[in-house]
């Protein structure tokens, strides 16, 4: 089964920019669509953004749209996110995901552990 680690998180100033990886193992990722998706305290888990693996196809939330890219390496077989200016509000707990098929359909049935990225403002 996939094995998913994200890694790059921490805390930074707003304004500022990090950049998120996940490592993916476990299987060839070529017909997957990977996944960023982030839970603030309280609040319910929701998406940032995706990444079709073959076509490179992505799609954005709306509130990081223009500020966060989503790239993948297929040689490391890792899926970037990089985030640039950063708001106190993208203060969450990051999580890579991975699903069988295309953006638009399936649900996210494999999940990374989550980094931890902290604006302050």
């Amino acid at each position: 089964q996939p094995q998913l680690v994200e890694s790059g998180g921490g805390l930074v100033q707003a304004g500022g920019s990090l950049r998120l990886s996940c490592a993916a193992s476990g299987r060839t990722f070529s017909s997957y669509t990977m996944g960023w998706f982030r839970q603030a305290p309280g609040k319910d888990r929701e998406f940032v953004a995706a990444i079709e693996w073959i076509t490179r196809f992505t799609y954005y939330a709306d509130s990081v749209k223009g500020r966060f890219t989503i790239s993948r390496d297929n040689a490391k077989n890792t899926v970037y996110l990089q985030m640039n200016s950063l708001k106190p509000e993208d203060t969450a707990v990051y999580y890579c995901a991975a699903k069988e098929g295309v953006l638009s359909t399936g649900d996210y049935n494999y999940w990374g552990q989550g980094t931890q990225v902290t604006v302050s403002s």
